[in-house]
């Protein structure tokens, strides 16, 4: 069984947020001449590595709902400027969105059981292609 991680997107106002931050990061790499790596670098270290990595992604808490996830490639050890040592989660960068779920605010990350998790939100919803803003509104009055 996969593990996961959960994190807050910080910044982030949406999934399309999101996705064109990674975009620019690509392009930008791109322009640069040099290899696209998605490393989201954290505080704390998870100790759990080898089964993040079998499998498990980091599910993104957007405006206070699980809303999408990147699978985990890697955990590598990042020294920031200041010489302190921190965990850097290798993401592909490919976002998935998941059917969303309410969350309250947090600190950190935290580990997420496969069997808690939030199911990919697949196309078959019939919601897949609504805006997210508009998703968010019809989820609030309880339409979907």
């Amino acid at each position: 069984m996969a593990l996961h991680l959960i994190k807050l997107c910080v910044g982030a106002t949406s999934i399309a947020d999101l996705e064109a931050w990674i975009a620019d990061r690509a392009d930008t790499a791109r322009r640069a001449g040099v290899p696209f790596e998605q490393i989201h670098v954290t505080r704390m270290v998870p100790s759990r590595k080898n089964e993040l990595i079998d499998g498990g992604s980091l599910y993104w808490v957007i405006k206070g709902e699980v809303a999408a996830r990147q699978r985990l490639l890697d955990l590598r050890t990042v020294v920031d400027p200041d010489g302190i040592r921190r965990c850097g989660l290798v993401l592909d960068p490919a976002v998935i969105r998941v059917e969303p779920r309410p969350s309250r605010p947090f600190q950190g990350w935290r580990y997420l059981v496969d069997r808690e998790a939030p199911r990919d939100l697949g196309t078959s919803a019939g919601t897949a292609d609504l805006p997210e803003a508009l998703s968010r509104e019809l989820r609030d009055l309880g339409l979907l």
